[in-house]
């Protein structure tokens, strides 16, 4: 019944994001910022797969604020994918 409950955590956590694609802006938009960078980093894989099927979805925002939007991209690929880690765990040698 866990499983059940998490598979569909996951199913509605990944479509709920799929509004948030970059490249699905219309001309009179804001430009993404900072936290909106930070969301494209975290969602980058998944923008990648569907960028092969969309034409639309693209994995870098064209309209963005420039650098805060950058760094915020950067820092959720570095942080989302494990690269910064404040804690290391010490390996047992033999």
């Amino acid at each position: 019944m866990k499983k059940i409950v998490l598979i569909m955590l996951i199913v509605v956590m990944v479509v709920s994001l799929t509004s948030c694609f970059p490249g699905d802006k219309v001309e009179g938009d804001k430009p993404a910022g900072f936290f909106t960078g930070i969301l494209h980093g975290w969602i980058a894989p998944i923008s990648l797969v569907v960028s092969l099927f969309k034409g639309n979805v693209k994995m870098f925002e064209v309209i963005n604020s420039g650098f805060w939007y950058e760094f915020g991209f950067y820092i959720a690929i570095i942080g989302g994918f494990g690269g910064i880690s404040l804690s290391r765990k010490k390996r047992k040698d033999d």
